[in-house]
């Protein structure tokens, strides 16, 4: 027996659906195939967007209302022939219903999680609905199964409790005695003790197709969705992620908590006891090999398995002189937060004992501020403490892998990548696991915190450069197209992928964060924005791409006088403009400080000797402990040379 459980996206056409079932027909040929599946992709929110319209007494949740509808119908009618009048009014039937709950939530203007789960319940419903009746309509021994007949739990709505005793029970039973070749079973939902209608929790239909599995001791969970497994990471965000191949329970667990959504966290524990197997799979491309998930990870060599995130995150800090050494401040804290039900995802003390911090949500943050602030009202008053700090506008990164534990200079690698970028670290937390190091960051940074830390752990070999170049005349021009001829070579032999991801001349500019077409440069540049020097900066600096470099190949005043900017955003200088570094002396070691404290290489080798290895052959010698005692030169009327 198998159990295969497909998500929103794998079930959110009809196209994707004939996909689905071409899946469940191969896997039937083999043995009996349980398939759960999610709704269709999007209904979900749209549900609760008409519940929370209704709720408020707006009458659009008619409209939200009438697009469900004609998603699921129109679904229908390219799946089942029109003559088969019956499936279509069966279905008609269940959106009544669907209609009916929200026309009772705007009259009474009431919304409680317990009629929250019975209208989210829908989606489920009617995405197995579609799907078991095209399976009939083709002759496919196939029957669906609704899982609120299925799965026992408490009545903690949104997120309840399996109670599994008697939910394996009702499993083993019904499957045992099935004959049929496939069954179709909604993920999500659920019914309590007392017979009401419960869901699992956003994400609870892979939570169902591991109760089933585990419940049934298969062989092996399949997870179909739409990307081809667990990633090294957010393949959104970071080009070069790749799926991982194996990995184990445990690091599936800390990647999923953190914001990989390919899988659901509490998903791994049933299986997990009974040590089986998931397999990550992608509905669009079935032959890909996704990533198996068990009880190790098949001694891959890598010491970091992934990088992840989450977004809209809050971190709040408590802090005071009184709290030193005083115990208790901890369990009242922890204690509010817990009876307000807020999740705390991140936790770091300083062991001065002077702080807590600590990240949740960042729609919970009002809520704990004003909670905690009433709990210390009287150490805040009595100036023990202060009020409660919250910072917005944050994010968490975490870097996840078994082998990452005992290994020395992982932590350290980490933060020199992030800081060698320009990205600051607000609060770090590791656990004595070692598994996961985490720490949190400006939101605006994910981007090019995960590509950094990507290039850093998973692609050694090659470095990514971006560069911005203004001045694109005759000689910035003939430097762009050298960029273009070379740029193979840059990659193959000194394992550089260098990309222009800005152009400007007097007259346009031109950005990319993927990187200009160097084939059509000169087209794109001619219909670019107005070209500011001002504005080129602010470009580079909001674009936040790792290893940036600015290269000036002007002879104007005024570009020069930006290059201070530009390294303090840890944005490499490269100048051809003589004028920064024939200026007074105190400007040169200025921008030669800058560049220490950020990091940031200061480049200015043409600017002596039209280019001839001057300025590095002479700070190799004092490197290497020569006294340079004399300088000769030729210099031209028009340069000034300092040392």
């Amino acid at each position: 027996m198998q159990v295969l459980k497909f998500g929103g996206t794998s079930v959110g056409s009809s196209k994707n659906i004939n996909k689905v079932i071409a899946i469940l027909e191969a896997n039937a040929k083999q043995s009996k195939v349980i398939c759960v599946v999610s709704a269709v992709g999007g209904i979900t929110d749209k549900l609760l967007k008409a519940g929370h319209l209704a709720k408020d007494n707006k009458k659009d949740y008619k409209k939200e209302y009438k697009a469900i509808k004609n998603k699921h119908l129109a679904m229908l009618s390219e799946l089942i022939p029109t003559n088969e009048t019956k499936v279509a009014d069966a279905l008609e039937e269940k959106l009544k219903q669907l209609k009916n709950l929200l026309d009772g939530i705007f009259l009474i203007n009431e919304l409680s999680h317990q009629t929250s789960d019975r209208l989210l319940s829908f989606g489920e419903l009617l995405s197995s609905f579609i799907i078991a009746e095209t399976l009939k309509s083709r002759a496919i021994s196939a029957v669906l199964k609704n899982a609120q007949e299925l799965i026992v739990t408490n009545s903690n709505f949104t997120k309840a409790e399996v109670k599994f005793e008697p939910t394996n029970l009702n499993i083993r039973n019904y499957f045992n005695t099935s004959n049929k070749s496939i069954t179709i079973v909604p993920g999500f939902i659920s019914k309590s003790v007392n017979h009401e209608i419960t869901t699992l929790g956003r994400g609870g239909s892979d939570y169902t197709a591991a109760i089933i599995a585990a419940a049934l001791h298969v062989e092996r969970l399949e997870i179909w969705t739409d990307v081809s497994g667990m990633y090294t990471t957010n393949p959104k965000l970071v080009k070069q992620a790749y799926p991982i191949k194996h990995i184990s329970y445990q690091e599936a667990m800390e990647l999923s908590h953190f914001g990989a959504k390919v899988l659901y966290p509490p998903t791994v524990q049933p299986v997990l006891d009974l040590k089986i197997p998931i397999h990550i799979k992608n509905t669009m491309d079935p032959k890909a090999l996704g990533t198996i998930i068990s009880e190790n990870s098949h001694g891959k060599s890598s010491t970091a398995t992934g990088i992840t995130n989450i977004n809209n995150i809050a971190l709040l800090t408590l802090q005071g002189n009184g709290m030193v050494g005083v115990p208790g401040f901890s369990k009242r804290l922890f204690e509010t937060l817990a009876q307000e039900k807020i999740n705390i995802i991140l936790i770091t003390q300083a062991s001065s004992e002077h702080s807590i911090c600590f990240g949740i949500e960042v729609q919970e943050a009002n809520l704990a501020e004003f909670a905690i602030n009433e709990v210390f009202e009287y150490e805040i008053a009595t100036k023990k403490i202060d009020p409660i700090l919250v910072e917005k506008e944050l994010a968490i990164i975490a870097l996840i892998g078994d082998k990452m534990k005992s290994h020395q200079g992982i932590s350290g690698k980490m933060f020199s990548t992030l800081g060698k970028n320009n990205i600051n670290i607000r609060a770090i937390a590791q656990g004595a696991s070692e598994r996961n190091i985490s720490a949190v960051i400006a939101e605006k940074d994910v981007k090019k915190a995960l590509n950094t830390l990507h290039e850093s752990f998973f692609e050694s070999d090659t470095k990514q450069l971006n560069v911005f170049i203004t001045g694109v005349g005759n000689v910035g021009e003939r430097l762009v197209e050298q960029i273009k001829q070379q740029q193979q070579y840059l990659k193959k032999h000194l394992k550089i992928n260098l990309r222009v991801a800005g152009l400007s001349n007097s007259r346009t500019m031109v950005f990319n964060a993927d990187g200009i077409d160097l084939n059509a440069w000169k087209a794109e540049l001619k219909e670019g924005e107005v070209a500011t020097l001002e504005g080129f900066f602010k470009n580079a600096k909001v674009l936040n791409l790792r290893n940036s470099v600015f290269v000036d190949v002007t002879a104007n005043e005024a570009v020069s006088k930006l290059y201070a900017k530009y390294l303090k955003e840890s944005i490499a200088v490269v100048a051809c403009n003589k004028i920064a570094c024939s200026s007074t002396y105190e400007n040169y070691v200025k921008l030669k400080a800058l560049s220490l404290e950020y990091n940031a290489p200061f480049l200015f080798e043409t600017n002596v000797g039209a280019g001839l290895p001057i300025i590095d052959t002479l700070s190799n010698l004092m490197a290497s402990g020569d006294k340079i005692t004399s300088i000769q030169a030729v210099l031209s009327r028009e340069f000034k040379l300092c040392f």
